[in-house]
C-alpha cells in the first residue's frame, strides 16, 4: 500500500512501528551474539595462555615432519588458529541467528500489530453508511486487544449518536413540515373557493396563526435545546444564585389558567432549594416539568410539587396523575420528540420538554430521573448541586385550585428525600 505525505507525494520509506520493532530486536540479538563471540575469543586465549608452561628454550618435535619447533612459537600458532576458527564459526552463527531473529521479529510484530492496521483500515473506510464496521479482535488479552475493544466501543457510541441525530433531524423536519403543510393547505383551499366570505377568511387566518405559533414555538425549543446541550460539560455563560422554589412558583402561575380549565388539584411543599446557574434556563426547566405535569394529566387530576435541599444538593420533584406509562418507555422519554413513550404522535406539545430538562440539568452539573407511577402518570426528580446559601425569602404560595367535591382525597406525597 502506497503511503502519501502531507503534500500528496508518495513515500517509499516509512519508519513504521513494525520496522522499528524489527530493527530493535535485530540489533539486540546481533549485539548479544557478538558479545558472546567476543567472550569466547577471550576465554580461548586465556585458556591457551594458562596452559602448562614449559621451561624457556624447550623445543618440541613435530611427530609428522620430525622438525623441531620452539615451544613459544608453537603455542602462539595454536592460539591464533583456535581464535580464528572460533571467530569464523561465531560470526557465521551470529549471521544465521540474526537473520532468523530479524525474520521472526518481523513476523511476530506483524501479527501483534495487525489489529492496529485493522483500526487504520476501518477508520479510513468509515462513512455515514459504514458505521457498523468493527474490528472484533480475537487474540491474546493484551494492550492491543484493549485498543481494539476500545475502538469498537467508541464506534458503538458514535453509531448510536449518528442514529440519534438522524432521528432528530427526521423528527424535526416532520414537526416543522406539519404546521407549514396545514397553513398552506388552508390558504390554497380558501383562495380556491370563489364563495368564501369574511368568516371563511377569518377561520383560515386563525388556522394560519395557530400553525405559525406552533412552528415558532418548535423553533425556539430547538434553539434552546441546541444552546443548552452546547453548554453541557462546560462553564455556563451565566451563573447567579437562584431558588428552584421560585422557579416552580412562576411556572405554576403561568399555567394557572390551564390548571383551572381542567380542574387540577395542586399540592405544594416548597422548601428552600438554592442553586447557582442561569435563571432563564432554570425557569424553563421548571416550566417544562410543570407543563408536562399539566398537559399529560386528566380531568380532575392531581399534581404534587416538592422542593428542598441540603448542604450538597437541591432537588425538585414533580408528580402527576395521568395515563399509564410503561416503565420500559421511561428512559426514552428524555429523547427528543417523545411524548409519553410515543414518537411524533402529532398530539400535545413538541416532545422536547424533557429533552430540554435533561440538557439544562447536564449544563448545571445535575441529574434528572423519571419513574412511572403504578396508578398512572409520572414522577420526575431533578437534583442539582446546592448553592450552600439560605435564601432570605422562600416562595411557598399555593395555586388556589380547590378540589371538586365529588373527587376523592388525593394520595399524599411520600415525605422522603429523592
Amino acid at each position: 500500500m502506497t503511503v502519501y505525505d502531507a503534500r500528496g507525494r508518495p513515500r517509499w520509506f516509512r519508519p513504521t512501528l513494525r520496522l522499528r520493532l524489527t530493527i530493535l530486536n535485530g540489533v539486540l540479538l546481533v549485539g548479544g551474539a557478538l558479545v558472546i563471540v567476543l567472550l569466547g575469543w577471550l576465554v580461548v586465549g586465556h585458556a591457551m595462555s594458562e596452559a602448562q608452561a614449559l621451561p624457556p628454550g624447550t623445543r618440541l618435535v613435530d611427530a609428522t615432519t620430525g622438525a623441531e619447533v620452539d615451544h613459544g612459537v608453537w603455542r602462539a600458532g595454536v592460539l591464533a588458529r583456535a581464535r580464528w576458527e572460533m571467530l569464523l564459526a561465531g560470526l557465521l552463527a551470529v549471521a544465521l541467528v540474526g537473520a532468523a531473529g530479524v525474520a521472526g521479529a518481523y513476523f511476530v510484530a506483524g501479527r501483534a500489530l495487525r489489529p492496529l492496521q485493522q483500526v487504520t483500515t476501518t477508520a479510513r473506510a468509515l462513512t455515514g453508511d459504514t458505521l457498523d464496521q468493527r474490528i472484533r479482535y480475537v487474540g491474546a488479552d493484551d494492550e492491543v486487544a484493549e485498543l481494539a475493544n476500545t475502538f469498537d466501543a467508541m464506534m458503538d457510541r458514535i453509531s448510536a449518536t449518528f442514529d440519534s441525530q438522524k432521528r432528530f433531524v427526521a423528527n424535526a423536519s416532520h414537526e416543522l413540515r406539519t404546521p407549514l403543510t396545514v397553513m398552506r393547505t388552508e390558504v390554497e383551499v380558501t383562495l380556491a373557493d370563489p364563495d368564501a366570505d369574511i368568516e371563511e377568511y377569518r377561520r383560515m387566518a386563525k388556522v394560519v396563526r395557530d400553525g405559525s405559533e406552533r412552528a415558532n414555538a418548535l423553533v425556539e425549543s430547538l434553539l434552546l435545546l441546541a444552546r443548552t446541550e452546547a453548554q453541557s460539560g462546560r462553564r455556563l455563560s451565566k451563573k447567579v444564585p437562584a431558588d428552584l422554589a421560585d422557579c416552580v412558583t412562576s411556572a405554576l402561575s403561568a399555567m394557572s389558567r390551564e390548571i383551572d380549565r381542567i380542574h387540577l388539584t395542586v399540592e405544594q411543599d416548597l422548601q428552600p432549594a438554592p442553586v447557582v446557574g442561569d435563571p432563564g434556563l432554570l425557569d424553563r426547566l421548571a416550566g417544562n416539568l410543570i407543563e408536562n405535569a399539566v398537559r399529560y394529566n386528566h380531568l380532575h387530576g392531581n399534581i404534587w410539587v416538592r422542593t428542598g435541599g441540603d448542604d450538597e444538593h437541591s432537588w425538585l420533584v414533580v408528580r402527576n396523575t395521568g395515563f399509564d406509562v410503561d416503565p420500559a418507555d421511561v428512559p426514552r422519554l428524555f429523547e427528543p420528540f417523545r411524548r409519553g413513550g410515543r414518537e411524533r404522535t402529532g398530539g400535545r406539545g413538541s416532545g422536547l420538554g424533557l429533552s430540554i430538562v435533561r440538557a439544562v440539568a447536564d449544563a448545571h452539573g445535575g441529574t434528572v430521573t423519571a419513574t412511572a407511577n403504578p396508578e398512572g402518570g409520572l414522577e420526575v426528580t431533578l437534583t442539582l448541586p446546592s448553592a450552600k446559601v439560605t435564601p432570605v425569602v422562600t416562595a411557598t404560595a399555593a395555586v388556589p385550585v380547590p378540589p371538586p367535591a365529588a373527587d376523592p382525597d388525593p394520595t399524599p406525597v411520600p415525605d422522603s428525600s429523592p
